[in-house]
């Protein structure tokens, strides 16, 4: 077994190299980062034009409503959502957290705030696989309270992990109850031989969300015990494609998100055999690649990226921000995979990759805003895209993608005050003062 894995890596390392050679053959130091001359006389016209359109105010007391609506009840479009409970409620969380809404006069009251925190915990389960906590209580007859070991089909979730540990951040929990080595034992059982994360220790479907996952909660706790970094790394490499993005798996198309199929019939029956993961957090995977590969400790004295696979990230990541023309506003936004329609959600996954890249300066962040304007409702939410249901997920990932990337310039009438949000930090998708929480508590360091 040590051999196979010894040979898996080899494999894999002569791939990286020959894939590099390549690259540096072809691409002759990688393609440009910045237009041509001609392109930037075209962009120039195109950026007075849409100088000239003003942004309507954001709806930020709607869409604060929209989240607490959705922490006490579904609406009908979003009811399939109930298994993985968790991942909504750290959306809506980080949408008030965001709006600055649970710490000034309009905050929920204390009481509402120790009852999402019990009931975050409760979701906190412990077996033989260690401890994490489930996406919801939809699989078990149990009180809430109870503490009884979990079977094979209430097991924890890497990614619902991920979530209860930000949303309970969120709410300035001291984590006093957290099982810490528990979850280093859960995190080193999903980790399979490739290098790649299960949902669920076992069993459940493996890729880069999973990974990236364990490395946050890794990074949160400051204890890299639980994950083999340098296989782990291996997987993200394996997952590259030639347009410089990142697959879901190895051989599968770069994308700034993945997939998300519609709505379908007995989809319950597939979350509850775990034959696949709760779809709401189905993130950005080139965001998520990048991501993980900051956040990993370094072995070597070497940066996560080459000079030449950076410039290739960086070009596919730019030419997902669809292009502005004549001054249309809804060609603002950024498409999840070449040559689709831009999505509000992507542009925090392709936002915050550049960011992380130091590259956040080639953002169109007018016509960015324009786009998520279009895609707001009027009684509070953002949508996907102008005229669809709006939904928890999308909305805190266009305020995630606007706290990064605000409008700019403004006029008074434009109300700027409105798109002002804290900074987040990109690494871990929270904001600043949350993540900083995060890591001082999870780990155990700030006790």
């Amino acid at each position: 077994m040590v051999l196979i894995i010894q040979i898996k890596r080899l494999v894999a390392d002569i791939l990286s190299i020959l894939r590099q050679f390549l690259w540096a053959r072809f691409a002759k130091l990688g393609p440009p980062l910045l237009p041509s001359s001609e392109e930037t006389s075209e962009n120039s016209s195109s950026r007075r034009k849409m100088d000239e359109i003003q942004l309507p105010p954001f709806n930020r007391s709607g869409h604060a409503a929209h989240a607490r609506r959705c922490m006490s009840a579904l609406p009908r479009s979003q009811i399939e959502l109930d298994a993985s409970r968790l991942a909504l409620a750290f959306y809506n969380l980080g949408i008030l957290d965001l709006l600055g809404d649970l710490n000034d006069v309009t905050a929920p009251p204390q009481w509402q705030k120790d009852g999402w925190i019990n009931w975050l915990w409760a979701q906190q389960t412990h077996g033989k696989y260690g401890s994490g906590f489930r996406p919801s209580p939809f699989m078990t007859l149990h009180p809430l309270e109870s503490n009884l070991e979990y079977s094979d089909y209430d097991a924890p979730h890497l990614i619902m992990t991920y979530t209860a540990l930000l949303a309970l951040a969120i709410l300035r929990d001291d984590f006093s109850k957290l099982d810490r080595s528990g979850l280093i034992t859960f995190l080193r059982a999903c980790q399979r031989e490739d290098g790649s994360f299960m949902t669920t220790p076992k069993d459940g479907e493996n890729d880069l969300r999973t990974l990236y996952c364990a490395f946050a909660i890794s990074a949160m706790l400051d204890d890299w015990s639980g994950v083999d970094v340098e296989r782990a790394k291996a997987f993200i490499a394996s997952c590259r494609t030639y347009e410089g993005g990142y697959g879901q798996a190895p051989f599968c198309e770069a994308q700034g998100t993945r997939f998300q199929p519609k709505s379908e019939p007995f989809q319950c029956l597939r979350l509850i055999t775990l034959s696949s993961a709760p779809r709401l957090l189905t993130g950005g995977t080139t965001y998520i690649a990048v991501a993980s590969l900051y956040l990993a400790p370094s072995s070597t004295g070497s940066g996560p990226l080459t000079a030449i696979e950076k410039a290739q990230t960086v070009r596919w990541l730019v030419n997902n921000q669809t292009a502005v023309k004549d001054g249309e506003a809804t060609l603002g936004g950024f498409a999840g995979r070449t040559g689709k329609p831009a999505d509000s959600c992507y542009c925090f996954w392709c936002g915050a990759a550049l960011k992380i890249l130091k590259y956040d300066g080639l953002i169109e962040t007018k016509p960015l805003a324009l786009f998520l304007a279009r895609c707001q409702f009027k009684f509070g939410g953002i949508s996907k895209f102008e005229g669809e249901h709006p939904d928890p997920y999308h909305t805190y990932l266009s305020m995630a993608a606007l706290s990064m990337y605000p409008p700019s310039p403004l006029l008074a009438e434009e109300k700027p005050e409105s798109w002002k949000f804290p900074v987040l930090d990109p690494l871990l998708n929270a904001r600043v003062e949350t993540a900083e929480w995060a890591k001082k508590n999870i780990s155990g360091k700030g006790q």
